[in-house]
């Protein structure tokens, strides 16, 4: 495990125990109180030892973000309990609906703009953020992000995110000062190794798109039948806690496309491990230039899916297309 991550994890036990002691105080003896800090000074002796992480069954490495989540967890995903296996269950399964209920409509349209999108986690739950907002002045907010790992922690990021994003849209900011805001609130309120990469913008009436690139894939400009890459520049959100990012000002005619993916469309592998990659998107996205932002997907997942010929998905999955009405 890293050592910050080791590091932050020691604190908040070590926080834990003392709200624990002062409970106790002005409590008196309470059996489930006994118990926590019983675990607390468990988990505090294993640091100790150096055996922190460690399965008690099998001693191999407990999954990181598990501990994240719970710094008391003792035993790896194999060998949990009956009772901890159906808790945990139900805790995903809640998750995955409080997820899915964050996420806009697959189709939207607005003064002169239509979205779909398509969203499918590689577990339960998704670290991959996505987000379509119109406004009553007639623009449209566009979001795909990728948060750091997989898993209930990058699921975690991606609610996060949504929240930040949410609270800062009706503050009516530059584009450029809202990511950097999201960046700092970010990278404070975050463990150093969480970090998110995000494309996002504004899509006017007129046609004109303000981009941002946060270490993100390139978008893919679809315009008279050929495709463009187009990324603005900048650091994932949350690497530091100070960045600037510089937006793209771009102008879609009617009928153009641009189309935002996460890396798990372009990173899918076949069995000799080749990626799909930017090369094979977009060629795909200019061999399917005219179809609805719908139809434009579900090619580019088809493509996708053909290339790996069968062997299993790696990371989650998201696709946007946004297009300007044909006139």
């Amino acid at each position: 495990m890293p050592q910050v991550v080791h590091s932050m994890i020691r604190e908040e036990l070590t926080d834990r125990r003392r709200k624990l002691e002062v409970a106790v105080a002005s409590t008196g003896q309470n059996a489930e109180l006994a118990r926590l800090l019983s675990e607390v000074d468990g988990a505090l002796h294993r640091l100790e030892e150096g055996t922190y992480g460690l399965c008690e069954t099998c001693h191999d490495p407990i999954e990181k973000d598990r501990l994240i989540a719970d710094p008391l967890a003792r035993f790896c995903l194999d060998h949990l309990t009956s009772s901890e296996q159906k808790a945990l269950e139900e805790d995903l399964d809640l998750a995955s609906r409080i997820q899915r209920g964050l996420l806009p409509p697959t189709s939207v349209s607005h003064r002169g703009w239509e979205v779909a999108f398509h969203y499918e986690p590689l577990g339960p739950v998704s670290g991959d953020y996505c987000d379509v907002l119109p406004q009553e002045d007639g623009r449209l907010f566009f979001a795909l992000g990728d948060a750091s790992g997989k898993g209930v922690a990058a699921s975690m990021l991606m609610a996060h995110l949504n929240a930040m994003f949410r609270t800062l849209i009706p503050l009516d900011l530059p584009l450029e000062e809202m990511l950097e805001r999201a960046s700092r609130v970010f990278c404070e309120s975050t463990l150093p190794t969480h970090y998110a990469t995000l494309a996002c913008g504004w899509a006017r009436p007129g046609g004109e798109v303000i981009l941002c690139s946060a270490g993100h894939p390139p978008s893919i400009l679809v315009h008279g039948g050929c495709a463009s890459e187009v990324s603005g520049r900048g650091l994932p959100l949350g690497l530091f806690c100070q960045e600037s990012f510089k937006p793209v000002n771009v102008t879609l005619e009617p009928g153009d496309t641009l189309l935002l993916y996460s890396d798990g469309l372009t990173e899918a592998r076949n069995a000799e491990g080749e990626e799909f990659g930017r090369e094979r998107l977009r060629a795909l996205a200019e061999a399917s230039a005219g179809l609805s932002p719908a139809d434009l997907l579900s090619s580019c997942i088809r493509g996708s899916r053909a290339h790996q010929e069968g062997t299993p998905r790696t990371d989650d999955l998201t696709v946007m297309a946004l297009r300007r009405f044909p006139a």
